[in-house]
């Protein structure tokens, strides 16, 4: 079950920006980009395997986090300058950071899952969009703030 901590509390206008991202923009471009590298890509071996992901942290990775990070800029009344500003200044951390976590999900999925389950093992991981454009979580690992270590 998910919960909030007292102090929290459930931002419903962020929630709808997120969900719209993902059904109208994020859901039919990974559909596309995964029938498209597929296709480019038939074979499920390691030398393909490897060439799929290679181009999707170099392609789609960050054409995908440009348009993440300017919709969501643009919707919450940024101009065009800070919405620049925005793209210069976080773009690169999200791109590294997202290097540390999506070639794992993308060798999972390009080696093991069928191309038209692709799209669903990706949606499971869209969480760390919300790590990685979160300020104060860069770079921290996903634990309870109990955690030792």
């Amino acid at each position: 079950m998910l919960t909030l901590d007292p102090e929290d509390s459930l931002d419903f206008l962020r929630t709808a920006r997120m969900a719209t991202y993902v059904f109208l923009i994020s859901g039919p471009t990974l559909h596309l980009w995964f029938n498209f590298i597929s296709k480019l890509f038939p074979k499920k071996d390691v030398v393909n395997t490897l060439k799929k992901m290679a181009l999707g942290q170099a392609v789609y990775g960050p054409i995908m986090k440009s348009v993440f990070f300017s919709y969501n800029a643009g919707l919450q009344g940024e101009t065009l300058p800070e919405i620049i500003a925005r793209l210069k200044r976080d773009l690169v951390p999200a791109i590294t950071s997202g290097l540390l976590y999506w070639p794992t999900c993308d060798l999972i999925t390009f080696k093991f899952v069928p191309v038209h389950l692709q799209m669903s093992t990706t949606t499971w991981s869209l969480r760390s969009l919300k790590w990685m454009a979160s300020p104060a979580a860069s770079f921290q690992p996903l634990l309870p703030a109990s955690a030792p270590g």
